[in-house]
């Protein structure tokens, strides 16, 4: 299957119970992580696509299903923010260290703190991405908030 990437390193040092998916990535298609779903027979809704925002003075992790949007002024305001902004493509991978397509909440460059959408929790497991394109990690919500030591809120 996939090679190694610092999200599946991340995993397994922890002992955490994972399944890897792949799929053929489509960078054409407006909605990546709908077509994703798609190619991996699942609602989108159990797909957690990772945005990198900058929340007032700090960036943050947020993870927020396929077919949602996040809400930044609910962000800000969950957070306790003055105002929220996604981070632009450059700085998002250089602050993750992986490319956009394949930002993986875990192994990142620098641990940031990390928000998942209350949302998330409608499912026995959720996908999130495994560090590169067409690769997707399948992990249970409760593990993918302790071992990041997210915060789950709404904002979306």
């Amino acid at each position: 299957m996939a090679k190694g990437t610092p999200a599946t390193v991340a995993l397994e040092k922890a002992g955490v119970a994972f399944t890897l998916h792949e799929y053929k990535y489509d960078p054409g298609d407006a909605g990546v992580g709908v077509q994703a779903a798609q190619a991996l027979g699942i609602e989108p809704a159990r797909l957690l696509k990772t945005l990198m925002v900058r929340t007032g003075a700090a960036n943050l992790c947020v993870l927020v299903s396929t077919d949602r949007t996040i809400n930044l002024k609910r962000h800000a305001a969950a957070t306790r923010a003055k105002d929220a902004a996604l981070l632009e493509r450059g700085a998002a991978e250089r602050a993750t260290g992986y490319r956009i397509g394949g930002i993986s909440p875990f192994g990142q460059k620098k641990r940031v703190r990390t928000i998942v959408d209350r949302a998330a929790f409608g499912f026995a497991t959720v996908m999130v991405n495994g560090g590169r394109r067409g690769l997707e990690i399948e992990v249970q919500p409760a593990d993918l908030v302790r071992l990041l030591d997210a915060a789950v809120m709404d904002v979306t």
